[in-house]
């Protein structure tokens, strides 16, 4: 099979792979669409991301949908065919964590495109029978690759306890930004706001949910009052401004990857009660991101400002330098 590799920071090769079989509770799926990540861009041009260094040859890419094509033992061969959304995840099933149903925080979790698990910008890949989500011919390939992200936003505002009626702060105009807010609007949020320093990002935000877009360079947000805020930025005066408009007994949920080590206004948090937490990945999301996605509450295809073809998978990992790119997709078939 094909597969794009990234063989050194900034340079990705094409090369034939063995197609893999699936093992016993696996399937084995012909990818046909990959959304680009903001961590995949990190890989291909930092060669890591954290704590998490490419060391060797690497697939990217864990934003993925396809058709499946072979069942290992104990899968029913009815699955053959089906349309899927995958969850890019095999965690231990043994774990304390994964019994626990939290499966997104097993220690031993093998997760698409993190080193040195390779990820979906190739042919075919397998995964766990239960971590591959049949998805209704209504969604698109793009759509179904996206339910990944869209996990990530549906993660936070389960996070954030939002509601019919809530309001919420969400720092960030980039793709899980614009998740979450249209999720946020999906579980009934009245007051959206989202900040951004780009303008085009403030006015994207608005098309997507946002029912206030500021420049948090002009704004002060910390003016604000509202139950949650979700940070999707990862920028240290993002995470101090949103904390600050939070109101007692409130909600933070830290999304974005940014600083490794941040100040935070301890006494504030005190003296608010404010519950603090993160999210690492989801667990437990994709139905509920098929169900949005069908029902038209949240719109993916919108979200597509690039299309590309396996061999350009490149000139996709730099899209995120175009000015308005939103979301790159590589269709791999």
């Amino acid at each position: 099979m094909r597969a794009a590799v990234l063989v050194e920071p900034g340079k990705i090769e094409m090369e034939d792979r063995p197609i893999p079989g699936a093992a016993n509770g696996e399937v084995l799926v012909q990818v046909s669409s990959v959304g680009v990540c903001g961590s995949d861009a990190h890989y291909y041009r930092h060669g890591r991301l954290g704590s998490f260094v490419v060391e060797g040859p690497l697939i990217l890419g864990h934003e993925a949908a396809g058709t499946i094509v072979a069942v290992g033992d104990g899968v029913p061969y009815s699955r053959i065919g089906q349309r899927v959304s995958i969850e890019p995840q095999h965690p231990d099933p043994d774990s304390a964590e994964t019994r626990s149903g939290r499966y997104n925080l097993c220690p031993h979790m093998r997760f698409f495109a993190t080193p040195p698990v390779d990820g979906a910008l190739c042919d075919y890949v397998t995964i766990g029978a239960a971590f591959a989500h049949p998805v209704p011919d209504t969604i698109s390939d793009d759509a179904a690759a996206l339910c990944e992200p869209l996990s990530v936003g549906i993660a936070a505002v389960r996070k954030a306890g939002l509601t019919g009626g809530s309001s919420v702060l969400i720092a960030g105009a980039g793709p899980i930004g614009i998740v979450a807010a249209q999720v946020a609007r999906a579980y009934g949020a009245t007051n959206i706001i989202v900040t951004d320093l780009d303008e085009s990002r403030r006015q994207r935000a608005r098309e997507f949910g946002a029912t206030t877009a500021i420049d948090p360079a002009t704004d002060d947000v910390s003016e604000f009052r509202v139950d949650a805020f979700i940070d999707a930025s990862g920028a240290p005066a993002a995470v101090m401004g949103g904390i600050q408009a939070v109101r007692p007994a409130g909600l933070v949920v830290l999304v974005g990857s940014g600083a490794e080590t941040m100040q935070l206004p301890t006494q504030l948090i005190q003296n608010r009660e404010l519950v603090l937490t993160g999210v690492f990945r989801y667990a437990n999301t994709y139905p509920s991101a098929i169900a949005l996605v069908e029902r038209g509450l949240v719109d993916l295809d919108a979200m597509v400002t690039g299309r590309f073809p396996l061999e350009k998978t490149a000139d996709a990992l730099d899209s995120d330098r175009i000015p308005g790119s939103v979301k790159a997709v590589v269709q791999v078939s």
